[in-house]
């Protein structure tokens, strides 16, 4: 009865009935004692399960055997508490209880979470001593453990090597690939995984979905939803909530509001797909909107949704509205503010202009302000030209994260727009000294099925005479369009010429030209940028726009612009 409890996700009632049983005065032994942890830890009761297993050797002199130890470290490890999940392995071990498989696959995905690589090597190794490599559960925790340790290369390696693979090898690698950034590879896996004959599952399409989010490709997204129909899994609220994030992220947030809408069910995260949706497109007061309506169907918000409702303020210069989610947070909802929160509020308060707030706002923080929050005041910073400010914040993130380059340009781009050359030279030689890397943008546009990546300068794509020719012919029409390069956005030491020419061979530009080049006259051109759009690159866009007549949208790190006529989304607040 026990089991059947734990079977189907009813903690309290197996924990009800364990007590039961001791009153009665059956002894219980290592089988109960697994289904009654094993029942805490499908229901998040972790604390007393705690209890139960200690209490195994103290209250009822059974030793536990090494079920009941996986069955433990498995409650610690599915409810995020990996550090504590270690621990028990280790202190299993010297108790001299050795691991099972079972055992291997929980604490590999402790290391997952917490991202411990060198743990997870050491297991690695105790896997093929032990000779569970080719199991195909461990094996597949493997890759997910090096994939989401950021070792795309080794977690493939391991793929290509494993001598049986089932749908959840196919799923660990391709979530891999789509966590680290790289949705173009996630995307050919999906296409091998097919061609092998493995059927996807929901997860698969989930993993599938996020990667063409992330790279802005609708076509296939579309492609996906179709099959999603096919197998009839549009119904199921993960994968309709990942469909929803998918199509606004493409900037098609008409087609994400007509699809929540039809939802069979929806929870949290679809809510907050939706909402999110709205924001990352400009659509501040909708995701605004969405949000009250959440609120009145009895959705109860969590702390990403309130990130989301932030965000979407901070990008609309919605600022009384963002005072007022903020404080709403802890008076009305119990929510305590992360350091999200805390970094979205001083996003809204210096995008806004309001220095004296945002920065009385930091001095009152509870908690240490992070990276994250001076990186967001020198962005904002950056946004106004306020070099004082600027400069402070530069120095706080640099000591927190020494090796970042994004500090760097940020505070070279205040220098560049204030024209202080000889603060533009310091900025240079502390990189050098720093040893900093800054990284080169990369962006993406999909065109007949395929994704073509382009980096700043890229002279390797097979059609780069063609691209180059089209954007010369636009050169020409965009000065008689009044457009004058932003020279300040170069921050290398060259003549005007040069930079004039180094702006044309921006990534998101080389991106733009192909696509005009390659689809007709209309089509909307979709770009993902690695990185935050720069002021010249984003001013040409709307031009472009205006010339060729047609809509581009280009989705950065920070947000969607949807450029037409002239006109971008964000309205130049961004």
């Amino acid at each position: 009865m026990i089991a059947v409890y734990a079977q189907n996700g009813l903690g309290k009632e197996a924990l009800a009935l364990y007590e039961q049983m001791k009153k009665e005065g059956v002894q219980p032994n290592n089988v109960i004692f697994t289904c009654v942890l094993s029942a805490c830890a499908h229901s998040r009761l972790v604390d007393e399960g705690r209890y139960v297993f200690d209490s195994m050797r103290k209250d009822h002199g059974v030793t536990p055997d090494v079920v009941s130890w996986s069955a433990m470290i498995a409650g610690y490890a599915q409810n995020g508490l990996g550090k504590e999940a270690l621990a028990l392995y280790e202190q299993m071990k010297q108790e001299g209880v050795q691991p099972n498989k079972v055992t291997f696959t929980c604490v590999l995905s402790a290391c997952a979470s917490l991202a411990a690589l060198e743990q997870g090597k050491q297991l690695h190794s105790d896997i093929i001593k032990r000779g569970f490599q080719s199991d195909v559960i461990v094996g597949s925790t493997l890759v997910d453990m090096y994939a989401k340790c950021g070792c795309t290369d080794d977690a493939r390696e391991l793929f290509n090597n494993m001598s049986e693979r089932d749908v959840v090898s196919w799923n660990a690698m391709i979530a891999g690939y789509a966590q680290n950034g790289l949705g173009k590879e996630a995307l050919a896996l999906y296409k091998q995984m097919k061609q092998e004959g493995v059927q996807p599952n929901k997860v698969t399409f989930t993993c599938v979905l996020s990667a063409c989010a992330s790279l802005a490709v609708l076509e296939q997204g579309k492609q996906l939803h179709s099959d999603i129909i096919k197998r009839g899994l549009q119904s199921d609220v993960i994968v309709g909530s990942t469909l929803v994030d998918m199509y606004a992220k493409c900037g098609c947030t008409e087609d994400s509001r007509e699809l929540f809408n039809n939802m069979s069910e929806r929870n949290v995260f679809s809510w907050n797909a939706m909402i999110v949706g709205y924001a990352q497109n400009g659509l501040g007061k909708e995701a605004l909107a969405l949000y009250e309506q959440m609120k009145q169907e009895g959705v109860q918000p969590d702390n990403v949704t309130f990130t989301c409702v932030l965000s979407a303020c901070a990008h609309s210069r919605l600022v009384d509205e963002g005072r007022y989610v903020f404080d709403s947070m802890c008076k009305d909802h119990d929510v305590t503010p992360t350091k999200e929160h805390y970094a979205c509020m001083v996003d809204l308060l210096a995008r806004a202009g309001c220095w004296a707030d945002a920065e009385l706002f930091i001095n009152k923080m509870p908690i240490q302000p992070d990276s994250v929050v001076w990186m967001t005041l020198l962005g904002a910073a950056r946004n106004h030209g306020h070099v004082e400010i600027g400069r402070r914040a530069f120095d706080l993130v640099v000591k927190l994260e020494p090796k970042n380059a994004a500090p760097y340009v940020l505070l070279s781009n205040i220098h560049a727009a204030a024209g202080r050359k000889d603060e533009l030279e310091k900025i240079r030689n502390e990189m050098k000294d720093a040893d900093v890397k800054k990284n080169p943008g990369c962006s993406w546009i999909e065109v007949d099925n395929q994704v073509h990546a382009f980096v700043v300068g890229d002279a390797t794509h097979p059609q780069s005479k063609e691209i180059l020719a089209e954007l010369d012919r636009l050169a020409g029409l965009m000065k008689e369009a009044g457009y004058i390069p932003g020279l300040s956005f170069v921050l290398d030491d060259v003549e005007d010429e040069e930079k004039e020419k180094a702006l044309c061979k921006h990534s998101e530009k080389l991106a733009i030209a192909f696509g005009l080049i390659s689809t007709p006259p209309g089509t909307t051109i979709r770009i993902k940028k690695n990185l935050r759009v720069c002021g010249d690159c984003h001013n040409a866009t709307k031009i472009i726009s205006k010339i060729v007549r047609r809509e581009i949208i280009v989705r950065d790190a920070d947000r969607s612009h949807h450029s037409k006529d002239d006109f971008c989304s964000c309205r130049d607040y961004w």
